[in-house]
């Protein structure tokens, strides 16, 4: 069995030159399909520089952690270990928990995928309609969502307390849990090195709780995940050469409730990902106050990484305050985690 140390930095090793190198190869086949970005008017104007940058690099650190997966498992498996399992009495549901987690996040792949298709083939900024999208996602949390029950993860994780059976919430908590995580990713990835930042740090936290509560195959998962998503910064960092695209931010939710979901604490996306909750929340006041008031507006523009830019913010700093925000969120669930384990 490979040493979980070394497996966790091969994973984000791996996961990092793999999305890294890529670029090379991706961003100039992207380039001569014409696969650009377009650019809304009611933007702030300087996005249009960004007009024709390629979308879909979440090509990039989708393979590099795919890639970083399978050679952590492929040769643990070799060496004779299952670090997937570890030591669990309940070795299936915790392989079911990270799989079925992970096809989960490329079936959101795939309706991002359609999305920006048909933005790139329409020469426009939207793709699917809200009914369609809304409609496949449904699809896709109604599977997951039966993989969990099948394997008898319902019961959530209570700081101080313990495991809690859910019952009949579990059907309530996670239709909602699902569907706002991975809309709330995708909002956040509207400006350069944002959405994969604050991910980064989603992945970052969610290695040092997975090895806390002893979910050493949540840890690679994520190990992974950061790599990957460093080695795509590279060429996402303003000015981007390339833009994940829904195909990427929606693989990113998913891989945030995936990872929620491993270690029976959907609510840790409130602190782990407290900027995916501003942001979305940001954009239902928004909305709410737009229609109670006829045509008031509380931000300059939704989500709120927007109304800073029309404030004057530059991108860079941006990044750097949303971060630190994610951090200090992160570092919250943390010791929440640490002191809260049942004696």
């Amino acid at each position: 069995m490979m040493n979980t140390w070394l497996s966790m930095g091969l994973a984000i090793t791996a996961g990092f030159f793999v999305a890294f190198l890529l670029g090379y190869v991706v961003i100039p086949w992207l380039h001569k399909l014409k696969f650009g970005q377009t650019i809304l008017d009611i933007g702030p104007s300087w996005h249009k520089n960004k007009q024709g940058t390629p979308t879909m690099g979440g090509i990039l650190f989708m393979a590099g952690f795919i890639v970083a997966m399978a050679v952590v498992l492929i040769t643990d498996s070799v060496m004779g270990g299952d670090i997937v399992a570890g030591n669990s009495l309940m070795a299936g549901a915790v392989k079911t928990k990270l799989y079925s987690g992970i096809i989960m996040a490329f079936a959101y792949a795939m309706i991002g995928f359609v999305d920006d298709y048909i933005k790139v083939v329409k020469k426009r900024n939207l793709g699917l309609t809200i009914k369609q999208k809304t409609l496949a996602q449904i699809l896709v949390m109604g599977g997951y969502m039966f993989s969990l029950h099948m394997a008898g993860a319902t019961y959530m994780f209570i700081p101080f307390v313990g495991n809690v059976d859910t019952g009949w919430l579990f059907w309530v908590i996670g239709p909602v849990v699902m569907y706002c995580t991975v809309n709330a990713v995708n909002f956040t990835d509207g400006i350069d090195g944002l959405c994969a930042s604050v991910t980064a740090v989603f992945a970052l936290s969610g290695i040092i709780i997975a090895v806390l509560r002893g979910v050493f195959g949540v840890s690679i998962l994520c190990s992974a995940l950061l790599g990957s998503l460093l080695g795509y910064l590279i060429w996402n960092w303003n000015p981007a050469k390339v833009m994940m695209g829904d195909t990427g931010s929606m693989f990113l939710g998913g891989l945030v409730i995936a990872t929620a979901y491993c270690l029976d604490m959907p609510w840790l996306i409130l602190l782990t990902g407290i900027i995916y909750v501003i942001e979305f929340g940001s954009d239902v006041i928004q909305i709410a106050y737009f229609k109670a008031t006829h045509g008031k507006r509380i931000f300059k523009m939704a989500p709120i990484h927007h109304h800073f830019e029309k404030c004057g913010w530059k991108e860079k700093k941006i990044v750097y305050v949303f971060s630190a925000i994610n951090i200090i969120g992160s570092v919250a669930a943390v010791l929440l985690i640490y002191f809260g384990q049942p004696q």
